[in-house]
């Protein structure tokens, strides 16, 4: 009989623990993602990405799924793919814009309120698999999470179907927006204060994380904007873009306040 090497690892008492829970989903939960692909007309190869897409970090970490199970490396992906799609259709439908006006069109369009808006038109917020402390501080309106979930879908979208289509979903669900002008005159509040900068030379802007508090399923960030040496504005948000956001808006009353 072979015996042991000293150096194998013995078990510990918690191992099964650590075993990777599948996750399940109720009847109730599976006709809501059938009634989704419908209102869409859309159809998913693999269904797995089309769940993550809406699996919060707050449920996987509640559930004890492997954290590689939430949405958040699809929404990483699915910024770039939104960044990608919106940028190509600016540029073939406004043939005579400029780059810095389709810079800022583009940031009006794929920004947090806005894609919370889709995801709201959408009923995303309706599927969104949460744990129970992020259901009872109402994360299931929230838009920076909103937001997050139509990037994470946009991405999961894309790996299982190719740009084309999201091109195609755009096409029906936000391009008509864009091309009714929905955007045209609304900036966030990032690039109104990089403009008003800009245009009197006043120097560089600067955003700086400063603190992050709170458990990971309620976390929120606190954010400093800086110009040049001086901190010239401060936002609280559930996210670093939220905060950064409400940030740029208290400099802009305030550069706003000297001015007059």
């Amino acid at each position: 009989m072979v015996q042991p090497s000293k150096f194998q690892r013995k078990p510990r008492p918690n191992d099964r623990k650590r075993t990777q829970r599948r996750l399940e989903l109720t009847e109730a939960q599976k006709r809501q993602f059938d009634d989704l692909l419908v209102r869409t007309s859309l159809t998913f190869e693999n269904r797995k990405l089309l769940i993550q897409a809406f699996t919060h970090s707050s449920y996987v970490n509640e559930q004890r799924i492997f954290s590689s199970s939430d949405n958040e490396r699809l929404e990483f992906l699915g910024d770039a793919v939104l960044e990608l799609a919106v940028s190509q259709y600016l540029f073939k439908t406004y043939k005579s814009m400029s780059e810095g006006d389709m810079t800022k069109l583009r940031a009006s369009i794929v920004c947090e309120p806005s894609l919370a808006m889709f995801a709201e038109e959408l009923q995303f917020g309706q599927l969104v698999l949460l744990g129970k402390g992020e259901e009872v501080t109402g994360g299931r309106t929230r838009p920076a999470l909103l937001a997050d979930v139509f990037e994470a879908f946009i991405g999961a979208l894309y790996l299982d179907q190719g740009l084309d289509a999201v091109f195609l979903f755009l096409s029906r669900f936000m391009y008509p927006k864009i091309k009714e002008g929905a955007f045209t005159h609304k900036m966030d509040f990032k690039s109104q204060l990089q403009e008003f900068v800009q245009r009197d030379n006043r120097g560089q802007i600067k955003y700086q994380i400063v603190q992050e508090r709170g458990p990971a399923h309620d976390r929120e960030f606190v954010s400093n904007v800086r110009l040049n040496d001086e901190t010239i504005g401060s936002g609280t948000g559930r996210s670093k873009k939220e905060a950064e956001q409400l940030a740029a808006k208290q400099a802009l009353d305030a550069l706003n306040w000297k001015k007059s």
